[in-house]
């Protein structure tokens, strides 16, 4: 005999749902199909923080140059760190190699949760989802997504992030179903795709759901507003100023971060550091990577959001018939950089884009 908490609905309707409406995503193996640790553990990865329209063409691109978990192991880190570049949250393609590293060093990937949170960058999420997808542990992943199901379902009214840890409990709970213990790789996927296509942030088709007359809170009336969250805090504002050296081939210089924080190991335009106060060219052409050039202010200004802080940007350009990097930099063809760049570098040469064609 099935025994859920009581707010919960029993896992047969999604299940069938899912049958009939599963999303075909590159990272996902067809129905039947025997999915790959490898392919699940970095769509996992890629996903976190990135939408899945982003990481379907990015999936593709990463596995055709690192096939194996063994090829991602035996890969360069600069290798890793460019294929990354525009998927956000550096730290997790340095975690993602070492973790590569170990699994390939130890013939594998553990195949429960608890011992996949050993590995670096796995934390309680990615581990359930890859031990539910991969190998069939009966656990639930708890994403965003699966936070607001439940929520609603439960209608319960806890503001996130205080009420993560109810709702995982409760998230936990489905698995006293046997319909969800049978097959927990496509429960979990099921309440992914019910988080994404149904159950929705904004205008949910409850109409649609296979758990409308379960849930507590479209019997309340009071769908749209859960989760509730707490009100973000102001993120502070910093400044920098970079350069765009270019040359008559259409080289720019680069120079690589330090391996460790922000954005470590990755490709930038030369800079100023970030800091509260904005600089006055003046101050910032003590940092540009060479003297004697007429530095030309780029209109406008870049902005980007990190997790804990907001960054303006200007840019000054300047040309030279062949550039000679400096020790510690290097030289590209303009799209060659712009490819292996963070997003927040991207947006300077964007800028420079943009003034470009204003001036034309």
């Amino acid at each position: 005999m099935t025994v859920l908490p009581p707010s919960l609905p029993p896992a047969a309707p999604l299940l069938a749902w899912y049958d009939r409406h599963r999303r075909a995503l590159p990272f996902r193996s067809p129905a039947g199909g025997r999915p790959e640790p490898y392919h699940v553990w970095l769509s996992e990865v890629m996903l976190q923080q990135t939408t899945v329209a982003a990481v379907g063409p990015r999936f593709d691109r990463f596995l055709a140059r690192f096939p194996t978990v063994q090829a991602l192991a035996a890969a360069g880190e600069g290798a890793v760190m460019e294929e990354w570049a525009g998927l956000g949250y550096y730290a997790r393609a340095r975690n993602l190699h070492a973790c590569a590293r170990l699994v390939a060093e130890r013939g594998g990937f553990p195949r429960d949760a608890a011992a996949l949170r050993d590995l670096p960058g796995i934390g309680a999420y990615t581990a359930a989802a890859v031990a539910a997808i991969a190998f069939g542990e009966a656990v639930v992943p708890v994403d965003g997504n699966v936070e607001r199901v439940v929520a609603r379902l439960a209608a319960e009214e806890g503001a996130l992030p205080a009420a993560k840890p109810r709702l995982a409990a409760l998230a936990t709970g489905f698995m006293a179903d046997p319909a969800a213990r049978a097959r927990p790789g496509d429960f979990a996927q099921a309440l992914f795709d019910l988080g994404a296509t149904i159950c929705t942030p904004r205008a949910p088709a409850c109409a649609l759901c296979p758990w409308r007359e379960g849930c507590a809170a479209r019997r309340a009336g009071i769908q749209e507003t859960l989760p509730r969250k707490a009100p973000k805090r102001a993120r502070p504002l910093r400044h920098g100023v970079h350069f765009l050296l270019t040359d008559a081939a259409g080289q720019v210089l680069l120079r690589r971060r330090p391996p460790k924080g922000l954005l470590g190991g990755m490709l930038e335009l030369p800079g100023t550091p970030w800091r509260d106060a904005p600089w006055t060219e003046a101050e910032a052409l003590a940092f540009a990577p060479a003297e004697g050039l007429r530095w030309r202010r780029v209109p406008g200004v870049a902005r980007h959001g990190f997790t804990h802080f907001e960054l303006e940007m200007l840019l000054l350009a300047a040309a030279m018939p062949a550039l000679a990097p400096p020790a510690g930099m290097e030289a590209r063809p303009l799209v060659a950089a712009a490819a292996a760049m963070p997003t927040v570098m991207r947006k300077l040469l964007d800028l420079a884009a943009g003034g470009a064609a204003a001036e034309a």
